[in-house]
């Protein structure tokens, strides 16, 4: 069925209307995996089109040191070949929020599958977090051959796992595999774990779809994993058990004689097509159909394939696709290499394909399996992998070693041919493919693909100039991801504005973070292979607050780019042109677009009604382009005229009424005669001593820098005095009264004006001018307080110091032309004062306004304060590009097998395994190590400090026992390290057994931290009925706030990964 639900749709793009046949199809978005001879997908893809065989061959000494008895791999009928996966030891359980221990027991092929999933989702540039639908999770697994021959073959282990296995299950256990990746990665669509054997990769494919369809999710990840252990084995070939006598797998070839094993993990991101054209997302494939059957009993065996039941399903797939199969240009099939399997499956295929089809050798027929050798589980996403990128390319990559055709398929009169060599697409037209995948069992799988619809090649974006953002979770991974980002910018061939587009939106965000602002794919990548600067001071949600300057920063052309480029800007400015040209009888945009010198605006910007009106216009505008993005203040700021913008930002005015009040307040300024002010480097008091009753002082903007306002005549005398005195002072550029006794005249009709106006209470907090305090409801609308802020001093240092008082996490943002108030501020803060980071440069910066303008948005980034990169790309053509994914730093996280354990040597998926006995651990205890490696400790955003007494070292022991690190820091969020609840209820255990006392298990949820922890086992130890509210402050205050039970998943922007702790459990639920 159709799910009723609006696909959500990239701001700068048109949805295109799909054809009929195609509004039930699925998108292909993401690729990742990990194949014998390839890291990811383009190696993969690399190899496949150059014909490559990635089978390995161990010598004797590889296979001595991996265990194999020389008696038989000396034995002739011993084949010493095997499709290994490189590093499946490694993983990054820190990106993961694993603790050692809990990584060393868990599957590899978890590990790998879970890694994959992210790199997937990285590659379909959607970060889960943010994505506005559910994604669900389809997988499937080969045998946990790691536990059964590492694991259980370890006697602390095997004893651990009969005390308590259910960490143990959760780590190995295929059950756990889907969900696993669902909990990690905070995805809530369906998580399903697939098992039908050699078609589970296929099939978890094909039920990803079916779940799409019928709206249960959105996006679904799907795939499987066959890692089989150990990896430097090889087999012992047997007649008809289907294994290579030479290591060799010859698909459909004369001398084709059976398979060789391989491990292998594959992920695919699936969409319905109708959102992913919507969204811009890269479509890699179109998913047309697929089906899904069983042979049943009609058949020679349990294990053998049956012609009638794959033709079945190839017919299904068709049928569902609406798809003639003479349409079809190339299918990717089991394609196994054994003298029974090939003939009955090129049977099938025939019979499916005769339906409608009467052709002749016009589709290919290949075989992954001729290169990576047999995957198991994961064995039909190769193959799937395979198919998609041949459609996507039109090329179909060569059967490994093909000569002849084994003449029991027929190929001469079938519709199939093998290609021994690269070739182009056999047919004209949409390139269309099928994929198969049979399992032991029968259970048969087959999907119909074909080509991704056509888009532009390259981007392309409005902006002058782009933002490109990178993060890691350490230092390094951020050295690697500018690294890797700027070769993909190097290399040529993808536009500059999709990878900032894809990288904003697309990737999630972490705390070690760099923007570069440029202007083309050259420049980007040429800072991005620079090293980094000193580390930004990163805060998780950083805050935001706006600062408004008042008269004396403006300049004919401020903002000039910005109007011209940025529609946000240019719709509120033009806003507040047409409210204020009543009142001016001005155009206001003449400032903004005026060229630089030109005398008609300077005279304009010579008036009070002036210089106020334009600067409030033209702050407005900026605060609501700031808004636009995401870059919302939770306090502001302005300095005399700038607090009407924070005013009206606030509420208390509307536009119309702010705009007519400014544009009043200025020209009554101007019916006085000329006025003069200086600024004076000394504090209030002393200067106030010096002033006649004719002068006031206008604004007190630091400790001992205020400003003087007052007829022109007595200002001169004053400065004549404070020269003679040698005080420091200097001439603003100003004519104007305000602030000052001189106002007095223009008062009442400037209060009866207010008087006339609707003032409502503040909706968002903002310093007075007045107080130097916030803004109370009864100022705010008060007719006379807009009074007093016309006549009275403007006491914005009081008002900065009001600001910054507990705000550590405060960025300031001066929301106008110039730098003024970032001086100011700086002068406020006894050298601690945070930096204001400027919007309009300064008249005599050089730098484009719209770089500069973004230069400011990129250090909001870095700093941690959240950005709405999907609004900020509002109205720019840009669309999701494929770039590079994380650069896992992966370590050993690995268990060896003990050295007098049974080594296998058949690698055979299909026969049955003998599972070792367990051995005999000895003398048994309740609480038992898991492991003996201790590993680094993890990157936190905590500073390590080391245990202070005897007992907080012996709680850091236990620490160190459970969680496999050398070193924990007594404020270490246990959590934060890879604990969960089920290690919680051990950790509990071991304190109660180390210190004797009756430790709550609620307390210990509560205390995330060693230090935490030596307080509650203290008040214990020292008689107290237990910890008081000081435990819970312990808690909170050494480890943040952290999870209340389980290591859970971050939110986009912060934390340690994409999840931190450990496993959850029924108890914790």
């Amino acid at each position: 069925m159709t799910p009723a639900r609006t696909a959500e749709t990239n701001p700068g793009t048109t949805t295109a209307e799909l054809p009929e046949e195609l509004e039930n199809a699925l998108a292909v978005v993401g690729l990742a995996g990990r194949f014998p001879g390839a890291s990811n997908v383009a190696e993969f893809w690399r190899n496949l089109c150059a014909g490559v065989e990635s089978v390995t061959f161990f010598s004797p000494e590889e296979l001595a040191a991996a265990g194999v008895p020389e008696s038989v791999y000396s034995h002739p009928s011993y084949v010493p070949a095997k499709a290994r996966l490189d590093g499946v030891e490694l993983f990054d359980a820190e990106f993961f929020g694993f603790n050692a221990h809990e990584a060393e027991m868990t599957d590899p092929q978890h590990r790998l599958f879970l890694e994959c999933a992210w790199e997937a989702l990285e590659d379909a540039a959607y970060d889960p977090a943010r994505f506005p639908g559910r994604i669900g999770v389809y997988a499937g697994q080969s045998m946990n051959t790691y536990s059964l021959y590492n694991i259980m073959r370890n006697p602390a282990l095997a004893q651990a796992f009969y005390l308590d296995y259910l960490p143990m299950m959760i780590s190995s256990n295929d059950d756990f595999l889907a969900t696993r990746v669902a909990y990690k990665l905070d995805l809530h669509g369906p998580a399903m774990t697939i098992q039908t054997a050699c078609s589970t990769g296929l099939v978890a494919i094909h039920q990803a779809c079916q779940s799409l369809l019928a709206g249960e999710c959105d996006m679904a990840l799907a795939g499987g994993v066959g890692v089989k252990i150990p990896e430097n084995v090889g087999h012992v070939y047997r007649e008809g058990t289907g294994l290579s006598p030479d290591g060799h797998c010859r698909a459909f070839d004369r001398n084709a004689s059976g398979i060789v094993g391989g491990s292998g993990v594959g992920v695919v991101v699936l969409r319905r097509l109708v959102d992913a054209v919507a969204a811009g997302d890269v479509v890699h494939a179109v998913v047309r159909g697929s089906a899904v059957n069983n042979d049943g009993g009609g058949k020679a065996g349990f294990t053998a394939p049956s012609a009638v039941g794959q033709a079945q399903v190839v017919a299904d797939a068709l049928a569902v696709a609406g798809v003639s199969a003479s349409s079809v240009g190339f299918v990717e099939a089991h394609g196994t290499g054994t003298p029974l399997g090939d003939p009955i499956e090129v049977a099938g295929l025939t019979r499916a394909f005769r339906v409608d089809a009467d052709g002749v050798g016009f589709c290919a027929l290949g075989s992954v399996k001729t290169n990576v050798g047999h995957l198991d589980a994961a064995a039909g996403v190769a193959g799937f992998v395979k198919a998609v990128l041949a459609v996507r390319e039109g090329v179909v990559p060569p059967t490994v070693h093909f000569r002849e055709a084994n003449p029991k398929l027929a190929l001469e009169s079938s519709p199939f041919f093998v290609n021994g060599e690269l070739v182009s697409w056999p047919l004209v037209g949409v390139r269309r493919a099928g994929v198969s995948a049979l399992g032991v069992g029968g259970t048969n799988a087959h999907v119909v693909l074909e080509q991704p619809p056509a888009v532009s090649s390259v981007g392309g974006g409005v902006r002058g100039w782009q933002v490109v953002v990178v993060s890691g979770r350490t230092p390094s991974a951020l050295v690697e991801v500018g690294r890797r980002v700027g070769g993909v910018l190097a290399s040529g061939g993808v536009g500059l504005a999709d990878v900032a587009y894809t990288l904003q939106v697309g990737r999630r965000h972490f705390e070690r973070r760099r923007a570069v602002v440029c202007r083309d794919a050259t420049q980007a990548a040429a800072a991005l292979s620079t090293p980094p600067g000193a580390a930004v001071d990163f805060r998780p949600g950083r805050r935001v607050a706006f600062l408004f300057p008042g008269g004396g920063s403006q300049y004919v052309g401020m903002g000039r780019q910005l109007y011209a480029d940025e529609p946000v800007f240019a719709e509120h400015l033009d806003r507040c042109a047409d409210l204020a040209a009543a009142r001016l009888g001005y155009d206001l945009r003449d400032v903004v677009r005026a060229p630089d010198g030109d005398r008609a605006v300077q005279e304009f910007l010579g008036t009070s009604a002036g210089v106020t009106t334009a600067l409030f216009a033209v702050e407005y505008a900026l605060a609501r382009l700031w808004e636009s993005w995401g870059v919302r203040p939770e306090a502001m700021l302005g300095h005399s005229g700038g607090e009407y913008v924070a005013a009206c930002l606030a509420g208390v005015f509307d536009l119309a009424d702010a705009i007519d009040t400014v544009a009043l307040r200025g020209q009554l300024i101007d019916r006085l005669p000329g006025g003069a002010m200086l600024a004076v480097s000394l504090p209030e008091e002393e200067l106030a001593a010096r002033l006649g009753p004719e002068l006031s002082i206008a604004a007190v903007n630091a400790p001992g820098q205020c400003t003087v306002s007052g007829l022109v005549e007595p200002v001169q005398e004053l400065a004549d005095r404070l020269a003679a005195d040698g005080v420091d002072f200097r001439r603003l550029h100003v004519r104007t009264l305000g602030h000052s006794v001189a106002m007095e005249p223009v008062l009442d009709e400037f209060r009866a004006h207010v008087a006339g106006l609707t003032l409502r209470e503040p909706t968002l907090a903002y310093v007075s001018n007045v107080t130097g305090t916030w803004i109370t409801p009864a100022e705010a609308t008060d007719p006379d307080y807009w009074v007093r802020q016309l006549r009275g001093t403007v006491r914005f240092g009081d008002g900065v110091r009001t600001l910054l008082a507990g705000a550590t996490d405060r960025t300031l943002v001066e929301v106008g032309p110039g730098t003024v108030l970032g001086a100011l501020v700086g002068a406020n803060g006894d050298g601690a004062a945070p930096p204001v980071l400027p919007s309009i440069r300064h008249p005599r910066d050089s730098q484009p306004d719209q770089a500069f303008l973004l230069a400011t948005l990129a250090r909001l980034w870095e700093s941690g304060v959240d950005v709405d990169w999907e609004s900020f790309a509002a109205g720019q053509p840009c669309r999701r590009v494929s770039l590079p994914t994380y650069p896992f730093e992966r370590r050993r996280y690995w268990i060896d097998a003990p050295e007098d354990g049974p080594v296998p040597v058949q690698d055979d998926s299909v026969a049955p395994r003998r599972v070792p006995e367990p051995v005999d651990a000895g003398p048994t205890s309740l609480d038992v190590d898991l492991g003996s490696t201790l590993h680094k400790r993890p990157h936190l955003t905590t500073e390590y400090v080391a245990p202070r007494d005897d007992l907080e070292e012996s709680i850091a022991a236990a620490w160190r026992e459970l969680l496999g690190f050398e070193t924990v820091g007594v404020h270490d969020n246990f959590f934060a390290l890879g604990g969960s609840s089920l290690l919680t209820t051990r950790l509990v255990t071991r304190l109660r057994e180390r210190f004797a006392v009756d430790l709550p298990l609620e307390e210990l949820f509560k205390a995330h931290t060693i230090a935490a922890q030596a307080t509650i086992i203290r008040a214990l130890q020292d008689g107290a009925s237990g910890a008081d509210g000081a435990d819970g402050g312990a808690a909170a205050s050494d480890g943040g706030p952290g999870p209340a039970v389980d290591g859970g998943p971050v939110a986009a922007g912060g934390g340690p990964g994409p999840a931190v702790g450990g496993e959850s459990d029924g108890a914790a639920r």
